[in-house]
């Protein structure tokens, strides 16, 4: 049998996982065995002894257990097996792994799924794999086995691109690899109809942003002879998906060259011209002192502005000042698009940002949608802090 050590945690601190919250912070530990090491499954006790469930240690950081099992069942093979097909189940149930055009989504989404630590994007039978813990890092054997075994001949490769986020968390130094097969050689990752190349090497993220997936698809619908700014426009999804909707021009911006070189392609390859799309390599803050009066649709959607809730406050003032910065010069009758991917800042907080910007540049503004992430971006009712992505349509005039 497997020696799982244990951790007691303080009187009232078992409060959180009694109601199924994933996280236990570091403060809410009284007690831990001797030799616990980083990445352990750990099984986790109340303060007078009484078994909670079981999770993965994390040492040295403020969240030191995310929380796996909140019963007797012990986290193995078939634990994740279980976890995983029902992960899967919830996509297969929303047509997003093998529809026609739509071979794009995230298969599992960490604490939404159960599986804290854990994201699996797929991407045209590949997965990509990110372990934010080294709990699940050391658990890699059991998710690979069951994403194959679930998902059978719809995946065919899978790539562990976890090296980037477990240095960032002092944890280990390890490269990325192909950890299951390869990329088939006729690879087509489609989202609504657009493909889209993946970069798994040195793309952000898993290699693309699956979560803007159905707020590129609104914008489709409004981009009807509409000309479009897209900021931030990383591989271009955003300017794809406004082309696809008939954008009478689209106008790429990122400062990365690799990124717009990549959303040309991506552009070409969706049987659009240079005619119709311009990509534009520089600083979006100082590009929008120059004024956007000339476009119909501006998207502003920057990279978290804070990681954590002590960042909070001048996150709140970046996102204000770069929608004040579109807002001053948008003209009348035109569509902000602008989001937030910050956890640390709330729906209510980023509204009330992007009001606080609209007053001060003396525009009406209307909102017309309020935009979150999809539904292959799961909340866990017991996790509110899963919901991450927010984001507003407003028009402005």
């Amino acid at each position: 049998m497997v020696d799982i050590k244990r951790i007691q945690l303080k009187a009232k601190k078992d409060e959180g996982i009694r109601r199924r919250h994933p996280w236990v912070f570091s403060g809410a530990i009284k007690n831990l065995d001797e030799g616990i090491l980083d990445g352990d499954l750990v099984q986790v006790c109340s303060n007078k002894g009484g078994h909670l469930g079981y999770g993965h240690y994390s040492k040295g950081t403020s969240i030191a257990i995310r929380m796996i099992s909140f019963d007797e069942t012990i986290p193995d093979a078939p634990f994740f097996l279980e976890k995983i097909s029902q992960a899967i189940a919830v996509r297969r149930d929303l047509n997003l792994i093998e529809a026609e055009g739509q071979n794009i989504c995230r298969l599992i989404h960490a604490e939404g799924d159960g599986l804290p630590g854990l994201i699996v994007d797929y991407y045209d039978r590949v997965a990509v794999i990110q372990t934010h813990s080294l709990g699940m890092h050391k658990s890699l054997e059991w998710i690979v086995a069951g994403l194959k075994e679930t998902l059978k001949d719809a995946l065919e490769g899978a790539y562990n691109k976890s090296a980037k986020v477990l240095r960032k968390n002092g944890h280990i130094n390890n490269t990325d690899d192909w950890v299951l097969g390869n990329a088939p050689e006729n690879w087509d990752a489609q989202e609504h109809g657009n493909s889209f190349a993946i970069d798994l090497v040195e793309g952000q993220k898993t290699g693309f942003f699956v979560d803007q997936r159905e707020n590129r698809f609104l914008l489709s619908q409004l981009s009807q002879g509409k000309k479009v700014l897209n900021t931030f426009s990383y591989t271009g999804g955003f300017s794809v998906s406004a082309l696809k909707g008939g954008a009478s021009e689209v106008h790429s911006l990122d400062s990365s060259a690799r990124a717009l070189e990549i959303g040309d392609a991506n552009v070409l390859a969706n049987g659009y011209s240079g005619d119709v799309h311009q990509s534009i390599q520089a600083d979006a803050m100082e590009y929008l002192k120059e004024g956007v009066a000339d476009f119909d649709i501006v998207i502003l959607d920057p990279p978290a502005f804070a990681k954590s809730a002590s960042a909070r406050h001048a996150a709140i003032q970046g996102y204000k000042r770069i929608n004040l910065r579109a807002l001053e010069t948008m003209k009348p009758g035109s569509l902000l698009f602008t989001f937030s991917c910050s956890q640390a800042v709330d729906d209510r907080m980023f509204t009330n940002t992007v009001i606080a910007a609209a007053i001060q540049a003396g525009r009406t503004a209307r909102i017309l949608y309020r935009l979150h992430q999809p539904a292959d971006h799961p909340v866990s009712a017991f996790h509110p802090e899963g919901a991450y992505l927010k984001g507003l349509v407003v028009r402005v005039e």
